[in-house]
């Protein structure tokens, strides 16, 4: 049995309340949709629908992965930061403008802060 959302993302902010520079996640995709991991829980899920899916997309974008194929996963280090925003755009109604505005800042952010972190080890 799946976790549900709400369980999921009480979770995330058990996660989140404490600020860290590097976090283990997974991104697993199945068939009723995809769901990010943090040590074996879950952090959010992505349903498999059309928004769910771009959900997720955008999500692994954020992190820095793609969006591994039905049945795969995808394992990456990122800071807190990161996490956070993929949380957040797992929960946009992509279907209304304003979340695509608010999209754009997230995935414009997760880039930035993914950039910081790799320009640290260069």
């Amino acid at each position: 049995m799946s976790v549900s959302r709400k369980r999921a993302q009480d979770y995330a902010e058990t996660v989140l309340s404490r600020p860290r520079s590097d976090l283990v996640v997974t991104l697993k995709r199945g068939k009723s949709g995809a769901t990010l991991l943090h040590r074996g829980r879950a952090v959010t899920r992505c349903h498999a629908s059309r928004v769910g899916t771009a959900q997720a997309a955008f999500m692994a974008r954020a992190l820095g992965v793609e969006l591994p194929a039905q049945g795969g996963k995808v394992v990456t280090r990122v800071p807190a930061g990161i996490l956070y925003r993929a949380v957040a755009i797992s929960s946009l109604d992509l279907r209304r403008l304003e979340a695509r505005l608010v999209l754009a800042q997230l995935l414009r952010v997760a880039d930035l802060q993914r950039g910081a972190v790799s320009g640290a080890e260069d």
